[in-house]
């Protein structure tokens, strides 16, 4: 194993050993490089006034992504470009075609924010493609701001024209491409300072003997929890081990009619797949965060997280999805549901992670999932519904539903489903689930809703899967991609 990381900033190769493998890439860029473009604004991965630019080699060619540095650990830079809004210029010192449309639209006031909303439209500028507005308001969702409005950043982003091919400096993609083919990332990395040690294996085999030698070990994915624990909590975590740097987890394949998602593709990696089989689904994971934190968040790691208020594992469950769970050289499948025990508790052995998970697609494209929360993107869930349900006839002929936020753990409806089964799908039917969920959930108050409130949202949402099977004609949602997907799919006119 490697004990140094090596990585690009701007165009000028970084070598470093001797530093906190958990010190974040906001910091490390301000305190170490003075580059304090990048601002601090929640430490969280929320504003995106620290949004950065990573650029790496997929399949021989550079792919951009946006991130949050806030909530990033260094090392996981090994092997990649960071781009910061001070390696934006041209040689000539002129200002980036992007910075050029901000100042025309006039598009920063107070300027805190503005190098946060600059990467992230050179993100999306990397991307090509024509600049829609619907690409726009999701590229810079996760940019705050208190002063403009958005409206002349918006502007901005529809002036900021095509990715232009540039020679020579940080953004000349051909000279970059081949820079990071010589130097790695070059095998596993092996870290230890200032108390701390951290590994990035390479292998699913090595991460299962590094597991056997540290079996209560931090799994590092893509920090959005994680790196919380250290910017609000001040944890010290050792050791670290690190699963971005093995290929084989971030596989996603279609086989035989269903999904294997690796437990390390990120959500963005994965919202077209799913999207495309799944609509509500995919409109799930777009809620879910930001495009910074999409291209950092693992299903995965929502999954082995735990948490009874995640956005995937209800809606996989609904589905059937099983779990592929991986110690040692022994592999174990179980239902997804199975997976969680209690609150905090999950069905993992000393030494066991979680491998992927499979999603048979047959019934994907009939779920309908409802996330309630505060904000209606990019925030954490009240309470979140996912219906699975087959009406033939006017009768249903099976019924899978599960809540999130309604138990100590993701949790099937069970008496709910025994109500529909067998019966036809009409109001008296509906009332007698409804009751049923009032008898099977014992929900809790907290800073995101009364029990009352989320004992009532989840019979209402049992009831707005009513009227969507049942009155296509009827509209029930905001327009988004999610539900003209799925108008599409049943002729309906919701929109």
């Amino acid at each position: 194993m490697r004990d140094e990381i090596r990585f690009l900033l701007g165009d000028e190769e970084r070598r470093i050993s001797d530093i906190d493998p958990t010190m974040t890439v906001l910091n490390y860029l301000r305190r170490e490089e003075r580059l304090t473009g990048t601002k601090e604004g929640c430490a969280e991965g929320d504003c995106g006034a620290c949004t950065v630019v990573l650029g790496e080699l997929s399949d021989g060619a550079m792919r951009y992504r946006a991130v949050n540095a806030c909530i990033q650990f260094l090392p996981t830079l090994n092997g990649k470009q960071l781009l910061t809004v001070e390696h934006l210029k041209a040689a000539d010192g002129a200002p980036h075609p992007v910075q050029t449309a901000m100042v025309e639209a006039h598009g920063s006031q107070c300027g805190f924010c503005t190098p946060g909303f600059v990467m992230s439209m050179v993100a999306l500028q990397a991307e090509g493609g024509a600049m829609d507005r619907g690409r726009i308001d999701d590229a810079l969702a996760g940019n705050l701001c208190r002063c403009t409005g958005y409206g002349p950043i918006i502007e901005a982003a529809r002036k900021m024209g095509p990715s232009q091919a540039l020679k020579g400096g940080p953004l000349d993609r051909d000279s970059i491409a081949e820079r990071l083919a010589a130097i790695g990332p070059d095998g596993a990395l092996a870290l230890v300072s200032d108390g701390t040690r951290y590994f990035a294996p390479t292998s699913i085999d090595d991460l299962s003997q590094l597991l056997g030698d540290y079996p209560e070990a931090c799994l590092l994915a893509g920090a959005t929890d994680v790196g919380l624990w250290v910017t609000k909590q001040h944890r010290r975590l050792d050791p670290v081990i690190y699963l971005g740097a093995i290929d084989d987890l971030k596989r996603l394949t279609i086989t035989n009619g269903e999904l294997e998602i690796g437990a390390g593709v990120t959500y963005e990696d994965a919202l077209e797949a799913i999207a495309e089989h799944a609509p509500d689904l995919g409109e799930l994971i777009r809620r879910i965060g930001s495009r910074q934190i999409r291209n950092a968040g693992t299903i995965g790691g929502n999954i082995a997280n735990g948490s009874p208020i995640g956005d995937m594992p209800p809606a996989l469950i609904a589905l059937d999805a099983r779990l592929v769970l991986r110690r040692g050289e022994n592999s174990r499948e179980i239902p997804l549901e199975d997976f969680f025990i209690a609150y905090g508790k999950q069905d993992l052995e000393p030494g066991e992670f979680v491998e992927k998970v499979r999603v048979p697609l047959s019934q994907a494209g009939r779920l309908r999932c409802y996330k309630i929360s505060k904000r209606f993107d990019q925030d954490i869930t009240a309470v979140l519904g996912a219906f699975n349900l087959s009406v033939t006839n006017g009768r249903l002929q099976s019924a899978r539903i599960c809540f999130g936020g309604m138990a100590a753990t993701p949790k099937r409806a069970r008496a709910c489903e025994a109500a529909l089964i067998g019966k036809p799908w009409n109001e008296i039917t509906l009332a007698a689930a409804r009751d049923a969920l009032t008898e099977e959930f014992q929900p809790i108050s907290d800073m995101r809703a009364s029990a009352d409130y989320r004992l009532s949202v989840a019979r209402n949402l049992l009831t707005k899967a009513f009227i969507e099977t049942t009155q296509a004609e009827t509209q029930t949602r905001l327009i988004g991609p999610g539900a003209l997907a799925l108008d599409s799919a049943d002729g309906g006119t919701r929109v």
